[in-house]
């Protein structure tokens, strides 16, 4: 159904006059019958009774117009909302993120998202560094959320936010009740910390080795709820842990934390982008999302707290030491 035609019908039976749509189109009155006549003719009848004074709608004519009408009005409205949707940005995008760093990230995201670009569909898969460097190599996810030891350098990684490291305990233990602790101070403390091998766990091991000690994991997991939750129900016993895993917990009174000093291990958090390819419009988008939220949070993986003394806990003191490097680790 040509849209132009059925406009024409349509102004003509109006008018009841062809002489008249001519004028108003600023054409000749043969023009506009020829064009009424190739359409009677595609419906197979005609439409108008042709007069001295003009033109009348038969019976298959004003069946024709009122069928017509709602067509057209329906088709307009359609017209509208795809040049409405011609602006907006659709699509899946394949977000890999370490599990340290999803939350809440990703419910603010999804949030944001939903409200600013309803046709973005994310998919988040969680892992471990290595792995996502894989599928980031592969082209299996469009984004990576990372933990690095060494600050990004070029255009395939961008820096969100900085990342130092503190000794967890249970409430009430006197070593995390003071702001910072040695490293040192980690010998002979009996310890819940990730499995070998892994970037984190080397890190961790070859530290205590240049201060001439050895860590005592006395368990070994990769889950952080594990970790957390061992460390909350037994007292005496400790781990190590980043800002953005340990945030509710300090807030809900369940965990106590001091951050490590002498040396400071600091990992960068990192957006990563595909190795080969450009991002799709969905995929900037995220990517541009992600950076503002972090950003919007002072530069943190996490929201402000209620609590001003976490935040005061997990900041970086005023005149910090430069961080120190974990060297071999975390660097692809």
């Amino acid at each position: 159904m040509n849209l132009a035609s059925v406009k024409l019908f349509l102004e003509v039976a109006e008018a009841g006059s062809i002489s008249k749509v001519a004028a108003r189109r600023q054409t000749v009155q043969s023009h506009i019958s020829r064009q009424v006549s190739d359409f009677e003719a595609q419906c197979g009848s005609p439409l108008f009774r042709r007069t001295g004074r003009g033109v009348t709608l038969t019976e298959v004519g004003e069946y024709t117009a009122q069928r017509l009408r709602r067509w057209l009005q329906d088709t307009e409205q359609l017209m509208d909302e795809l040049r409405a949707d011609a602006g907006k940005v659709v699509g899946e995008v394949k977000l890999g993120i370490v599990p340290a760093a999803a939350h809440p990230l990703m419910t603010r995201l999804f949030q944001r998202l939903r409200m600013e670009h309803p046709g973005i569909r994310l998919n988040v898969i969680e892992a471990q560094g290595t792995e996502l460097d894989a599928m980031l190599d592969s082209g299996s996810v469009d984004l990576a959320v990372l933990f690095r030891f060494q600050r990004p350098s070029g255009r395939e990684e961008k820096l969100l936010c900085v990342a130092h490291t503190y000794v967890v305990s249970a409430p009430g233990d006197a070593l995390t009740n003071e702001p910072t602790v040695d490293f040192a101070k980690l010998a002979g403390l009996q310890l819940v910390l990730p499995r070998r091998p892994g970037h984190w766990r080397h890190a961790l091991d070859e530290t205590a080795r240049s201060l001439g000690f050895k860590l005592d994991a006395v368990m070994e997991a990769d889950s952080l709820t594990v970790q957390k939750e061992l460390v909350i129900h037994t007292p005496g016993l400790y781990s190590v842990l980043g800002p953005y895993s340990l945030k509710a917990e300090l807030e809900r009174g369940q965990l106590q934390a001091s951050r490590l000093v002498k040396p400071d291990l600091v990992r960068h958090v990192t957006l990563g982008f595909p190795r080969q390819g450009k991002l799709s419009p969905a995929s900037r988008t995220v990517a541009e999302s992600v950076q503002q939220l972090v950003e919007s949070w002072g530069n943190q993986l996490t929201e402000p707290s209620a609590d001003s003394a976490v935040d005061q806990r997990l900041s970086t003191p005023a005149g910090a030491a430069r961080p120190r490097r974990a060297t071999g680790t975390g660097a692809r």
